[in-house]
């Protein structure tokens, strides 16, 4: 049963049924970031990164805590220690692990144009066009790094896919980057939204640590164990409707990432 706890800064939801608040795993996560932290019909934190974090929270003895905090807030968070780890298709970049750590990555993704029904066909014609990215993502990353190359007349930061998915139908951007699960997986039912291009970048999200935590090595030998004995590849059948694909790091057993 989850049991919602709200204070003057952050609002906070415990997966935890017994123990104190202290013994929890506060894990910080971006909510609305689907399919992998978002709210259901009756407010309650679901999806594949809840799930999974359950489960190592399970492994672990200890109860979870998860912090609603914007993506680009997760960094500082974990750095100072205000939670113990973070989640929201975290990507590990050889930037990033210089100041933080991560598990092995447990999903392989790339990032993708949204735009809504009759729009831009591709990046191609994103040329004067506004696109839409979320704040220090890896989609801010690379259309900050291509603009550019492609044109954009501008590129507006949003805290979140659902601000963004609103100013993208209403017209005041012309399309949306970010991670293609997530979009996909949000357009699905959305008859006035397309995702239209793949951006292949090669990425692969996993939870995300205090630099040289100890916890994080603990974490990546669940992960191991996870992918070993089929839980990981049942939590994508059951969020994404197929069996992980052979050799993807949903299924494969790989090194705990470190800095170059």
């Amino acid at each position: 049963m989850l049991k919602t706890i709200i204070s003057t800064s952050l609002l906070t939801v415990s997966l935890a049924t017994t123990a104190l608040a202290q013994d929890a795993l506060e894990i910080g996560a971006n909510i609305g970031n689907v399919p992998w932290e978002f709210q259901d019909e009756a407010g309650n934190f679901t999806g594949f990164e809840v799930d999974l974090a359950n489960t190592v929270a399970e492994k672990l003895g200890r109860d979870v805590e998860i912090v609603n905090i914007p993506f680009n807030g997760l960094f500082s968070a974990v750095q100072s220690g205000r939670i113990d780890m973070a989640m929201s298709s975290i990507t590990i970049t050889d930037e990033r692990l210089q100041s933080v750590s991560f598990a092995q990555p447990y999903y392989d993704s790339d990032q993708s144009l949204t735009v809504a029904t009759g729009g831009p066909a591709s990046l191609d014609e994103m040329g004067d066009k506004i696109v839409g990215v979320d704040t220090g993502s890896t989609g801010d990353m690379w259309a900050t790094e291509h603009a550019e190359d492609y044109g954009f007349a501008d590129i507006r930061r949003y805290e979140g896919l659902a601000p963004a998915m609103l100013d993208l139908q209403a017209g005041r951007i012309d399309g949306y980057i970010s991670d293609i699960p997530a979009l996909q997986y949000y357009v699905k039912d959305k008859p006035g939204l397309e995702v239209v291009q793949r951006i292949a970048t090669g990425e692969k999200y996993s939870f995300m640590f205090a630099k040289d935590a100890e916890l994080a090595a603990d974490v990546n030998a669940l992960l191991t164990d996870l992918k070993e004995d089929g839980t990981l590849a049942d939590l994508h059948e059951k969020w994404f409707g197929a069996a992980p694909e052979a050799e993807t790091s949903t299924v494969t057993v790989l090194d705990m990432p470190a800095a170059k």
